[in-house]
């Protein structure tokens, strides 16, 4: 099997931290010791500003992946396409961590290969701030058909039923659980970005109807050293 050497780092779990398109190094840990499972990959998920961050599996598993992996693993797996995945499973929720995946069409494989030392708290929940490059003022509107998660399984958004990201910060996901329950019809506006890997809008109001509509309010960052 071919594969190409790139890293990036994805928050893990047990100090897992880095993955690598591998060949010519291979992993210090080997990740067929993990549980594995086999899927179709439905589509990818997006961070607010458009990379991927995940993918989404026939079967409604969402599996994550790091940012800076984006366009790897778009080069690598496409929907359609069936994937090995071998990483930590979250034990409430058909969550995965990936530590590599194998696309069973193109014959790449993503895989984990560099320890590094366990996550911190992580960054707070984002403020309203200014709109980043290669955003626009958007807005969506469907139906909920799951909720999507960060690294450490907080949610902090939603896919709509037409393959709409919706992205909020996990306190205000919180706040708003009622609204966000798959089966659910929400408004939403805020900052979209769509490009050949999907649709993502990062949330600004939400509501039941476009009449209902209330702004999306981050909270503070929690304190240094907060878990």
């Amino acid at each position: 099997m071919t594969r190409s050497t790139k890293t990036a780092t994805l928050l893990l779990p047990a100090g897992l931290c880095a993955l690598t398109i591998a060949h010519a190094q291979a992993p210090l840990y080997d990740p067929a010791q993990l549980p594995s499972i086999t899927g179709q990959v439905q589509q990818f998920t997006l961070t607010p500003r458009g990379d991927i961050d995940g993918v989404i599996l026939s079967d409604g598993t969402e599996v994550k992946t790091p940012p800076g992996l984006s366009t790897s693993v778009a080069y690598s797996v496409k929907p359609g396409d069936t994937v090995i995945i071998h990483g930590l499973r979250a034990a409430a929720i058909p969550l995965v961590q990936a530590v590599s995946i194998t696309d069973s069409t193109s014959g790449k494989t993503i895989v984990e290969s560099d320890p590094g030392p366990g996550p911190g708290p992580g960054p707070g929940p984002r403020p309203p701030g200014p709109r980043g490059v290669g955003l626009s003022q958007a807005a969506a509107q469907g139906t909920v058909r799951m909720t999507v998660h960060g690294p450490r399984g907080e949610v902090n958004g939603v896919l709509l039923n037409d393959g709409t990201v919706l992205r909020l910060p996990p306190d205000a996901a919180v706040n708003l659980a009622s609204l966000l329950q798959p089966g659910k019809t929400i408004v939403a506006q805020g900052d979209g970005v769509t490009n050949a890997m999907g649709k993502v809008l990062e949330v600004r109001e939400i509501g039941a109807s476009r009449d209902s509509l209330t702004p999306v309010i981050a909270g503070p960052p929690p304190p240094p050293g907060a878990r």
